[in-house]
This record gives C-alpha cells, sequence and structure tokens, in this order.
C-alpha cells in the first residue's frame, strides 16, 4: 500500500457525504465503531448520515478496508477534542475506525457472554475474540471485545502506508485521549503502544513490561502442551490480537521465563525456534 493522490492505492473508496475542507494530517486518531459486526454496517453509516458524522477510513473485523475522505480533507470523527493543547484535531488529523462493539456488560457471566449497548450478544470466543471484563482510569470500567488478528494486521499495514507517505504525520493516539472522560475507545484491549512501536520505531512496552514482570526459570524447565486443540503462543502475555502460532497437543517446551498478568499464569517458551507466550493453565510440568 500507498499514498498517491491522497488515497491509498488498493483501499476501495467510496466517498462520505461529509468531506470538509483542505488539511495538513499531523496526527491519526484511532477509534471503535461501537456498533454491529455486520460486514458494511458501520462503514455504511458512516458514508451517509444526518450528524455529519465522516471517517478516513474503516477496517472490517475480517481485515478488510475502506477509504471514504481523502487523507488531505477534513473528517468529522473527534469532535470535542484537544492534542497537546490544540483543540479542533479534526482540523489536523486523520481518522480511523475500527470495527467494534465498545463497552459491553455481562449478559451472563458464568457463560461468559456479553451484550452491547444495541441487545446483541457475544459468547467468549465468538468472531475469533476474547470477551474480557477490565477497568482502567481512562475507560472505567466493562466487558469488551478484543480485535481481531486480521483488524491488527491491517492496521499496521495502512499506517506504515500513511507515515511512510505524509511526512507532516508525527503521531498515534486514540479517541479517548483527546477527548478524554468523553469517549473510551479504543477499548482496553487495544495495542496501542505496540503499534505506536512498530511504526514510529520505538522500543516494544510491551516486551519491557513483560519481562520485567517476569522471572528466569531453571534451566531445563520443560512444560507439555494439554490443550485438546493445541494452544496459541503469543508475543506478548495478554489476549490482545498477538498470536504468533499454534503449538500442538503433546509438545514438550522449554520454559525461559514465567509470570502473572492479568490474573492468569504465563510462560516464555521457545518453540520451533521462536520465543512466546503461553498460557500455564493449558500445560503441565514434564
Amino acid at each position: 500500500m500507498r499514498v498517491k493522490n491522497h488515497r491509498i492505492e488498493g483501499i476501495p473508496y467510496r466517498a462520505a457525504k461529509s468531506i470538509g475542507g483542505a488539511i495538513v494530517p499531523e496526527i491519526v486518531i484511532l477509534h471503535d465503531t461501537a456498533g454491529r459486526l455486520t460486514p458494511g454496517n458501520s462503514a455504511a453509516y458512516l458514508r451517509d448520515n444526518p450528524a455529519g458524522v465522516s471517517v478516513h477510513f474503516v477496517i472490517e473485523r475480517d481485515g478488510s478496508i475502506e477509504q471514504q475522505v481523502p487523507t488531505n480533507r477534513r473528517a468529522g470523527h473527534a469532535g470535542k477534542s484537544s492534542y497537546h493543547g490544540r483543540a479542533d484535531c479534526n482540523a489536523f488529523s486523520i481518522g480511523i475506525e475500527i470495527v467494534n462493539p465498545g463497552r459491553m456488560v455481562w449478559a451472563d457471566r458464568e457463560a461468559r457472554k456479553a451484550r452491547t449497548w444495541f441487545g446483541e450478544v457475544f459468547s467468549d470466543g465468538a468472531q475469533g475474540s476474547n470477551v474480557v471484563e477490565m477497568a482502567t482510569s481512562q475507560h472505567g470500567s466493562g466487558v469488551w471485545m478484543s480485535y481481531s488478528i486480521a483488524q491488527i494486521e491491517a492496521l499496521q499495514g495502512l499506517l506504515s502506508a500513511l507515515f511512510a507517505g505524509i511526512p507532516t504525520l508525527k503521531d498515534i493516539t486514540t479517541h479517548w485521549y483527546v477527548s478524554p472522560g468523553r469517549k473510551v475507545d479504543t477499548n482496553p484491549l487495544f495495542p496501542l503502544e505496540q503499534l505506536r512501536s512498530r511504526i514510529l520505531g520505538r522500543d516494544d512496552p510491551a516486551d519491557l513490561a513483560a519481562e520485567a514482570a517476569s522471572e528466569p526459570v531453571p534451566t531445563a524447565t520443560m512444560v507439555r502442551v494439554i490443550a485438546a486443540a493445541g494452544l496459541n503462543m503469543r508475543r506478548w502475555p495478554s489476549f490482545n490480537p498477538n498470536v504468533i502460532r499454534a503449538i500442538p497437543t503433546g509438545t514438550v517446551v522449554p520454559v525461559l521465563r514465567t509470570g502473572h498478568f492479568d490474573g492468569r499464569s504465563w510462560s516464555l517458551v521457545m518453540f520451533d525456534g521462536q520465543e512466546g507466550w503461553i498460557v500455564d493453565a493449558y500445560t503441565q510440568p514434564c
């Protein structure tokens, strides 16, 4: 992907009804659609709605992207907002909407089913994502759906193209950051700092945090994977979309480090020449 004539080559362009005047983009603001997950549902609303809302890009759950506003034109995505003392973020930002239901509540905590504000119920594992209860100072408490791996990969590709093709861009932020107390998107499961480190060339804070919060184990400590369908090995000890690969059931792997993260015990292991984190509950010592 690359920027050409203020559009991203290879991405479908369907013009929004509400497109403003010329801007010089300096930041990218990431949003959740907080709507239905049906493909095209949120994109259609953002293209044509009576509220004057619009956005530059929409990323679906399957990773497909639609552009709706040229990157040098104003879109109405941030509302009342401020970035480092500068108000009206729409005047200098590119908005990207990621399809996600937003804050949910438990419909059935024991069965791990969560209800959206529009009444739809999602089970843990549905849509290829986890449903997680979490509270932060920026978001408050809620039940949240993790983003799909396809979405994060698509977003990383899009951000790489934008920052390579638009020299005025200098930062990536979120709606909750520019509208604190008013907005909570992106949700707490979004790997913001990991994406910022990859695109902006900074050390990965998740890797540093995982190392700081874990301990090395004795040499030759081994565990066997007992999960019936295999076990995902992840780049970081979290259920954010960071799966490296699956380790088959019955495989014995060496453990390098262990730690406790978000109420679960995790281990850093080596499998097929790669390091990654696995949940200890699906292993047994050898």
